[in-house]
């Protein structure tokens, strides 16, 4: 059993060495109010410096993370990233920039900043940016205020209603919702694509807009995007592009040729920047020109040779983050962008869409798929197969674990039973990929043959299953000493 670094604690070792005051202990404690002053120790773990190092590389050991292995996680890109973002982003004028330094002594931040967004509005055909926004989330929500302040400008007020398509992410309904719309589901139909029907049902004046992952959350490409844009602009509204899945289309499709009047870009997603464990991430906006007046201030601009922060924008909805954004996930974007070119951004999507499509090839005869056209970048199959032998989707998941492989999304989206979305990304080697495929092919074999071998995985890992409700109730992660 791993001990924790409290555990370990022993009285009068210590791993530190802390430099004498210079300042008299009385007259630090006149600093603060005596309310603010700790009584009693703060019980910290006692513990010398070698065991501290050999305790978190033991855990950092039993986390599984992309450097590991295949990341299989739909519609959240979990690729590789390279170790030249780490070294361009850690270079002294960019770490070390205070980011309330003057546009004047912060030119090369703004460079980057300009450049990155320049190049942001080619990759998805529009022709306005912010970088503000930290995640796609805060990114989704940006571009709905902004659908919010151009009805405004219109005199549109009755427009309170977003469309939102019964597979979406449960960000955009949550994103809508939080800037005042109410919701209107839509559909899917038996494609996997949003039901015109349904659409044509729904459309009216009180349509503010419309939000649509393409491709959507089961991988595959909205063929009548260009048909439900119209639907959606001849009725007044506005249309948005989840860009969670913008990793199958760089160089081959844009959403602004696609009518789109919005979509958020997630930078570590998409462009390689960190992932994962609560950021830091990166949800940049770009959008058509009708919605350029509304973006967040300052927007960053090039006079001549000088890049300015220009906040005269009277329409804009205002700052949607703390100083500027993210800027070490700017720079490792754009470290990306810059070393691939056009010609390589096109081969990320063109092979992440041949990855996703082989390992669907070579599980195809084992599993169920509820839609038979090959997807793009990411597939859903549904476990339907294997639970009638009394095997469930989660219990796939668990077993890939004792194989080495981090399990894919489960039960997402909620349109497909017992359902597993898998996106291998492009950096995966073909190796990778058939070792992956094996592995579910061998698990799909136990469920026939030994269904309680799956059912009780997983048996390799530090800790074993548990009951996930109960933790959900009564969470319990503070330690106490006896």
């Amino acid at each position: 059993m791993e001990q924790l670094i409290f555990e370990k604690s022993r009285s009068g070792r210590k791993g530190y060495t802390l430099p004498q005051l210079d300042v008299e202990a009385k007259d630090v404690n006149s600093l603060l109010p005596d309310k603010l002053i700790r009584k009693n120790d703060a019980n910290l773990p006692e513990i010398s410096e070698n065991e501290v190092a050999r305790h978190f590389l033991r855990l950092s050991h039993l986390n599984y993370n992309i450097e590991m292995g295949l990341y299989p996680l739909g519609s959240c890109t979990m690729k590789y990233n390279p170790k030249v973002n780490e070294l361009t982003s850690s270079l002294p004028g960019f770490s070390e920039l205070h980011p309330l330094s003057d546009a004047d002594y912060s030119q090369g931040a703004l460079q980057v900043m300009y450049e990155l967004g320049e190049a942001l509005k080619e990759v998805t055909g529009l022709q306005g940016v912010t970088l503000q926004p930290a995640a796609g989330s805060q990114g989704e929500l940006t571009g709905i205020l902004m659908f919010r302040a151009y009805h405004k400008a219109h005199g549109n007020t009755k427009r309170t209603k977003i469309l939102i398509p019964d597979a979406a992410h449960g960000t955009n309904p949550a994103s809508a919702a939080i800037a005042g719309f109410q919701i209107v589901e839509l559909k899917s139909n038996e494609q996997g694509r949003v039901d015109l029907d349904d659409l044509k049902s729904k459309i009216g004046d009180d349509i503010a807009g419309f939000m649509l992952t393409n491709p959507n959350t089961v991988g595959i490409f909205e063929k009548e995007i260009l048909q439900i844009n119209e639907l959606v602009r001849g009725c007044g509204g506005l249309t948005y592009m989840d860009g969670a899945n913008l990793n199958a289309l760089l160089g081959i499709a844009r959403p602004g040729d696609m009518g789109f009047d919005c979509v958020h870009i997630n930078l570590h997603k998409t462009f390689s920047t960190p992932h994962g464990g609560g950021g830091p991430g990166s949800g940049p906006v770009c959008v058509s020109e009708r919605l350029v007046p509304f973006l967040p201030i300052p927007q960053i601009e090039k006079n001549g040779d000088k890049f300015v922060m220009n906040i005269d924008k009277p329409q804009s909805i205002g700052k949607v983050h703390s100083f500027w954004g993210n800027f070490g996930m700017y720079t490792r974007a754009y470290t990306y962008i810059r070393m691939h070119g056009a010609e390589g951004l096109r081969k990320v999507s063109e092979n992440a869409i041949l990855n996703a499509n082989y390992i669907r090839s070579l599980i195809k005869d084992n599993y169920k798929f509820p839609y038979q056209e090959n997807g793009m970048h990411e597939f859903v199959l549904s476990a339907d197969y294997q639970k009638e032998l009394g095997v469930s989707a989660k219990d796939i998941a668990k077993r890939l674990l004792d194989y080495g492989f981090h399990a894919p999304t489960i039960y997402f989206p909620l349109i497909v039973h017992e359902c597993m979305l898998i996106e291998p990304t492009e950096t995966e080697s073909v190796e990778n990929l058939e070792r992956f495929a094996e592995v579910m092919n061998l698990i799909a074999e136990e469920a026939r043959t030994n269904p309680d071998l799956v059912t009780s995985a997983p048996l390799n890992t530090p800790i074993r299953r548990v009951d996930d409700a109960l933790a959900a109730r009564k969470l319990n992660i503070r330690w106490k000493s006896e």
